[in-house]
């Protein structure tokens, strides 16, 4: 069978919005039109409220020919241009005796300088009236309507102005044709309103790739892929230092979740009562065991793309449902070529494994009493001797006898009250299952800790059970436990030593079910609050000198080890506490 040309290889028509977004800022319009990026800001959740009434189809939009002597309006009209390549959803089109009027609606107010309209509105104005004049209607003048301003800002229609948009969409165009952005703005002013810049990262990204005077105080890289700097530049912190949406769990056995309105209905079993949680505070539903989700909320929580992880009632991780990530099969490219690569796997694994050990090592030395002389040495010898190894095997000997070190003065960090000294003995490592408590609480928090790596891998469109320290191996999700190596021991162990530590779990919130030992629905409640607490803490990025919460932090290191992979980065700066 013959395949149709023109369906297979003509590209897709480039929206008037998207030429906005160009002239505004290339890589932007890369992110949001390439990779199908998307966060909400005020500005974008406040444009949608100024369309709303200019979104509503109304008016009819005669043929070119019988528009003579008629007036009116017609309100979000589709059209496009397939000679130019541009397609335009216009909020509104004023009738005026043959002629037509594109008017275009702003959230934001008219530039106070000499010129009266902002130059990216002017482009998107010319790009609809080029699309009516392809499709026979005179159009000799459009509008912009700041709604902050209140004020209609006339817009002549002539050929300089339509030529200028064919150049755009042309350069458009071309940037689209590229599988990687353009670079980050450097120190603009336009970063702090862009929706897209805890996505985009300029500032991180213009540090990491020594661009002008960001990069100044920075020295080069370390072995251990860490770079060091003699002075700290200033990067600023474009976005929140912590996400105002959290997680949800449900582990009342029977519990039903659904959905009415904007809200979330969690009903509990037996005494049918009910609790309400707003979907816009979360970022993500866990469900333990035999808890019901009802279709209508696994429409929306799809639709919003928040993850709905499972896990059984004693907390093992078993799946993940979520909606379609970022369209970007660019980057799954680079990550599976890159898979292929023994010596690049290996110098990522030396970094993981180096950074784990001393982040282990600093929460002895900050946590630890009465530990062993050799203890600390002999990890910051063994960081060093991971970043020597010559293949993942005698990598994976290192890490097994850092580990043994590691373990081995465990319980020097814990201390729990008298009456549960045999409860919470710990001799070392042990799962599948856990054969005392401290190694349930460990369990634990290492797979919700590796749950909530698999959500930001899929956020940015990395495969999870693609690694390249644990290799391939069938339902393990390799890349999540790559990445979160490092963090292990700053997050998944500081938990549990804060609730043994803090008395926030005894004894009694453990159940024992033949040689394993698993925690109660009390037990669980509590591990889920000092879990969610770590998250929420802010540290100083050691690389970019501002304060974020642990999740964000996890966020923005799967977007740095993403532009790794796409070569955007030179190298992975994985997290090292000092």
């Amino acid at each position: 069978m013959e395949r149709d040309a023109d369906t297979i290889d003509a590209p897709e028509p480039l929206p008037a919005r998207m030429l906005n977004e160009f002239v505004y800022c290339p890589r932007l319009f890369h992110l949001e039109w390439v990779q199908k990026q998307w966060a909400e800001s005020a500005d974008t959740l406040g444009g949608a409220h100024e369309h709303r009434r200019v979104d509503q189809e109304k008016g009819d939009l005669p043929p070119p020919a019988e528009l003579a002597g008629q007036e009116g309006e017609a309100r979000s009209v589709l059209l496009s241009a397939p000679s130019a390549g541009v397609i335009a959803k216009l909020d509104l089109i004023e009738l005026r005796d043959g002629t037509v009027v594109p008017v275009d609606y702003k959230h934001g107010k008219a530039p106070d300088g000499p010129s009266p309209v902002w130059d990216t509105d002017r482009i998107q104005i010319g790009a609809q009236a080029l699309v009516l004049i392809e499709n026979g209607y005179r159009c000799e003048q459009g509008v912009v309507y700041y709604a902050g301003s209140r004020r209609r800002v006339p817009i002549r229609i002539d050929e300089a102005l339509l030529q200028e948009v064919r150049d755009v969409a042309e350069r458009a165009r071309a940037c689209s044709a590229e599988p990687n952005p353009p670079p980050p703005l450097v120190d603009s002013p336009k970063c702090p309103r862009c929706s897209l810049v805890g996505i985009c990262l300029p500032d991180e990204t213009n540090l990491l790739i020594g661009v002008g005077e960001l990069a100044g105080p920075a020295e080069s890289s370390g072995q251990d892929g860490h770079l060091e700097q003699s002075g700290r530049p200033e990067v600023r912190r474009l976005y929140p230092a912590a996400d105002d949406a959290l997680p949800l769990y449900v582990q009342a056995q029977g519990a039903r979740v659904g959905k009415t309105g904007d809200e979330l209905e969690i009903t509990q079993p037996k005494t049918e009562t009910t609790e309400r949680v707003r979907l816009l505070d979360v970022s993500q539903v866990s469900v333990f065991g035999n808890v019901q989700v009802t279709a209508g909320a696994f429409s929306e929580l799809l639709r919003r793309r928040i993850p709905i992880c499972h896990f059984s009632y004693g907390g093992w991780f078993h799946g993940l449902t979520h909606g379609i990530g970022p369209e970007n099969c660019y980057l799954k490219l680079h990550q599976y070529r890159a898979s292929l690569d023994e010596r690049f796997c290996l110098e990522l694994a030396r970094g993981f494994v180096s950074r784990k050990i001393k982040n282990c090592r600093t929460l002895l030395r900050r946590n630890g009493s009465g530990l062993e002389p050799d203890v600390l040495p002999s990890l910051e010898r063994m960081a060093g001797e991971a970043l020597r190894t010559e293949s993942l095997e005698s990598l994976l000997g290192v890490e097994g006898s850092a580990a043994r070190a590691y373990f081995g003065a465990f319980p020097r960090m814990l201390k729990h009250d008298e009456q549960d000294v045999v409860e919470f003995d710990f001799a070392g490592r042990n799962r599948r299952p856990p054969k005392d408590p401290i190694n349930a609480l460990l369990s634990l928090a290492y797979s919700i800790l590796a749950r909530d790596w698999m959500i930001q891998l899929f956020s940015v469109n990395l495969d999870p059970f693609l690694g390249f320290y644990h290799q391939p191996r069938h339902g393990r999700a390799s890349l999540a436990l790559d990445l979160m190596e490092e963090f292990r021991p700053l997050i998944a162990d500081s938990v549990v030593i804060q609730l043994v530590n803090n008395g926030e779990v005894h004894g009694t919130d453990f159940i024992r079910r033949g040689p394993g030992v698993a925690l109660t629905q009390g037990g669980r409640k509590a591990f889920f609050l000092a879990y969610e607490r770590r998250m929420a803490h802010e540290v100083q990025h050691p690389l970019f000198g501002y304060r974020v919460s642990y999740r964000r932090l996890l966020e923005v290191q799967a977007r740095l080890f993403g532009r790794h992979l796409s070569g955007e980065l030179s190298a992975y700066e994985g997290f090292r506490t000092r």
